[in-house]
């Protein structure tokens, strides 16, 4: 059974810093595109950023670009998320998601997603 498991959310002040991880099971992941989304409580899912398979291409919400960076280890089937001079607006649920196909910006196109974690940034 395919599984992608999220860890390393927490509490933070703002401008500190946090890194996710995404752990995938059930299969090789290796091949597929990977991606974070985000959900504040209220609102909508966000994209947040996306890797190619390879990991020779990433992607970025305008929101997180230059504080964020999103790196993947094929080897250890995780990809994560390193969450720098983090603000309280970041604060959401971070889900991990993966597709053959893309990478997107748009949460319908990925199959697997994982349960999430909770990201809370105080001010």
């Amino acid at each position: 059974q395919e599984q992608l498991v999220e860890s390393g959310g927490g509490l933070v002040q703002a401008g500190g810093s946090l890194r996710l991880s995404c752990a995938a099971s059930g299969r090789t992941f290796s091949r597929y595109s990977m991606a974070w989304f985000r959900q504040a409580l209220g609102k909508e899912r966000e994209f947040v950023a996306a890797v190619t398979w390879t990991g020779s291409t990433t992607y970025y919400a305008d929101s997180v670009k230059g504080r964020f960076t999103i790196s993947r280890d094929n080897a250890k089937n995780t990809v994560y998320l390193q969450m720098n001079n983090l603000k309280p607006e970041d604060s959401a649920v971070y889900y991990c998601a993966a597709d053959e196909r893309g990478p997107y910006d748009n949460g319908k196109f990925y199959t697997y997603w994982g349960q999430g974690t909770q990201v809370t940034v105080s001010s």
